[in-house]
């Protein structure tokens, strides 16, 4: 029991992890280009998207902080298989909808007409794609959270005699 316990918390601070370096690294990538005297600004705000890949992420770092906390004699644990799924699911719309923004930024659309745009401000694309990076492994941390806990709830609904 102690071992599972350690695993499941070291999960849940590596998911931690991944959700706000996501969220930090999203928030700070900026870069700017000078066109023909006009000045183009990438930062996340440009693109809802993007947006809604910071919030998710931040929700998710403020849960996992929230679940640290919680005894594991309580009675909130019952919960926590039904919001790790929840969270997973958010995570992973986030993730799905940043990951197309962040392809058509790097490769355009050319029945759109969309031009891409990661050759003019470099520095944004390659710390957005740190940020995806760490994005990504945050709902897969949190799928093993899931996994553990059904695990766990199948264990206590077990009855040996």
């Amino acid at each position: 029991m102690a071992k599972r316990m350690i695993s499941i918390l070291l999960l849940r601070l590596l998911a931690l992890g991944a959700t706000i370096s996501a969220t930090i690294v999203t928030m700070t990538t900026h870069d700017s280009r000078n066109v023909l005297n006009l000045t183009f600004k990438a930062t996340y705000t440009n693109a809802p998207t993007l947006r809604y890949f910071v919030v998710a992420n931040a929700i998710a770092s403020g849960y996992s902080i929230i679940v640290l906390f919680i005894p594991s004699k309580n009675l909130l644990w019952k919960f926590i298989l039904i919001s790790d799924l929840i969270v997973t699911s958010m995570l992973v719309s986030a993730i799905s909808a940043a990951l197309g923004v962040a392809q058509v930024g790097k490769k355009g659309n050319a029945h759109a007409g969309w031009l891409p745009i990661c050759d003019q401000v470099p520095k944004f694309c390659d710390r957005l794609t740190g940020a995806l990076i760490a994005g990504f492994i945050a709902p897969i941390l949190y799928l093993l959270l899931v996994l553990f806990s059904i695990h766990n709830l199948i264990n206590l609904l077990s009855v040996k005699p």
